[in-house]
């Protein structure tokens, strides 16, 4: 049995890292279409909405990531524990990773939704602005 926290900590906290920014620069690259369509193509507000939904991420990411990393189970552990542990950390993270994707593409599709509905609005607005501009004449 040896003290192999250290070395736990060594290998996840790079990896935890790394996940993080390939799960966020996939995600974040991908959704500049959907606020572009949200914002109805006004690229600086949608760029400057996705790169602060992507600092939460990270914020929110990285966060968790440190918070699951004290490992206190045991302190002298055997080659197979400290696996264990670790796949156990990772996989922790990778559910939560996932879990934000999904929580910000539900943002994403319901600002859509948000925004289908307010151009509904306006053109009936506008129609029947028009129907009684054209009865008044």
């Amino acid at each position: 049995m040896k003290n192999l926290i250290v070395p736990t900590y060594i290998v996840y906290l790079p990896i935890a890292i790394v996940l993080t920014f390939i799960v966020a620069k996939i995600f974040f690259r991908n959704s500049k279409i959907f606020m572009s369509d949200i914002f109805r193509g006004r690229m600086e507000i949608a760029d400057s909405t996705n790169k602060l939904f992507e600092m939460g991420f990270y914020l929110l990411s990285l966060g968790f990531a440190l918070f699951i990393m004290k490992v206190n189970d045991y302190f002298e552990m055997n080659t197979q524990q400290f696996y264990e542990v670790l796949s156990e950390k990772i996989g922790v993270l990778s559910v939560f990773l996932g879990l934000m994707v999904f929580f910000n593409l539900y943002m994403l599709f319901r600002g859509k939704k948000k925004t289908s509905e307010n151009e509904r609005i306006r053109a009936r607005l506008e129609n029947q602005q028009n129907l009684r501009a054209n009865t008044v004449k």
